[in-house]
């Protein structure tokens, strides 16, 4: 064999040990889940797939304490959307800590209770909005009906995201696709803060033209579900509700005095604080939270 020869043939057996080594360096290529794999995903926008969610973290919808109205309202809500017939997207804003992703989570698992499946629940993530649209492109062509949820969404100065979160809720002129729904929770009732819109309004020639693009994003959303600071009362109801599910070995006396000093400690009263402190009694007591 001519030098040449046994050149080339050296070079051809590095090569193909380079792209043996390659392709074992290389992940194996995504599989899209199927949407009878689980009731919940999560969108993972860089991959443009749904990631299988096999238990989600929620809270049994009993001990969401306080929200009657407004739980009784998703339910419902979502309870038609699940039957096919008309429903809204919902927009559940208010207080810090009271449950607004709780009861979204929950109404879901109380739907599928009802009826098996019934409802896929899709979270996606606030720095994902911009994703939105290939998302709903993936469920526009299966059956399943489909909440997608954002959590702690907002919008901050120069954030351009908002748009396709409008023209998704709006539907755009194929229209929102019929199996799916919004649900997003936020601390802000207009998804911006007070100062963003105030600055709008200083510095714009028509003001009130400046600030209604981006107001009018909450304006799609059909349902307003304001969540507000608890009382007192509803705070102990919320820590006696845990207690009593977990079987919590103390006196009501015991409690409520843990409790009001708790919340002394933390200077609030809510759903999340009345959890920190069951968790905080449930292990001076030695006990799980099973």
């Amino acid at each position: 064999m001519s030098d040449d020869r046994k050149t080339e043939a050296d070079t051809q057996k590095l090569l193909a040990r380079i792209a043996a080594a390659l392709e074992r360096l290389a992940p194996p290529p995504s599989t899209p889940a199927a949407f009878g794999d689980a009731d919940a995903f999560v969108w993972q926008a860089e991959k443009d797939r749904l990631e299988p969610v096999p238990t989600v973290s929620r809270v049994d919808m009993s001990l969401l304490k306080g929200v009657d109205h407004v739980r009784d309202i998703l339910i419902e809500n979502t309870r038609r959307f699940a039957a096919g017939l008309p429903a809204n997207n919902a927009l559940l804003w208010g207080a810090r800590g009271m449950g607004k992703s709780s009861l979204v989570k929950a109404a879901h698992a109380a739907i599928n209770r009802e009826k098996t499946s019934a409802l896929l629940l899709i979270e996606i993530h606030r720095e994902d909005i911009e994703s939105l649209p290939r998302l709903m492109t993936l469920l526009r062509g299966q059956d399943r009906r489909a909440i997608i949820f954002c959590d702690d969404l907002s919008f901050d100065h120069d954030d351009t995201s908002y748009k396709s979160l409008k023209a998704v809720l709006d539907g755009g002129i194929e229209g929102r696709p019929t199996n799916v729904i919004f649900y997003a929770t936020s601390n802000r009732r207009h998804l911006m803060p007070r100062d963003m819109m105030e600055n709008e309004r200083s510095t714009a020639i028509n003001p009130n033209e400046a600030v209604e693009e981006k107001v009018s994003l909450s304006d799609r959303f059909g349902l307003w579900l304001g969540f507000h600071n608890c009382s007192q009362a509803d705070y102990l109801d919320m820590i006696r509700g845990y207690a009593a599910h977990y079987a919590l070995k103390i006196s009501d006396a015991e409690l409520e005095t843990a409790a009001i000093e708790w919340a002394a400690t933390r200077g609030a009263r809510s759903g999340r604080v009345a959890w920190q402190c069951v968790q905080d009694i449930a292990g001076r007591l030695g006990q799980k939270l099973d």
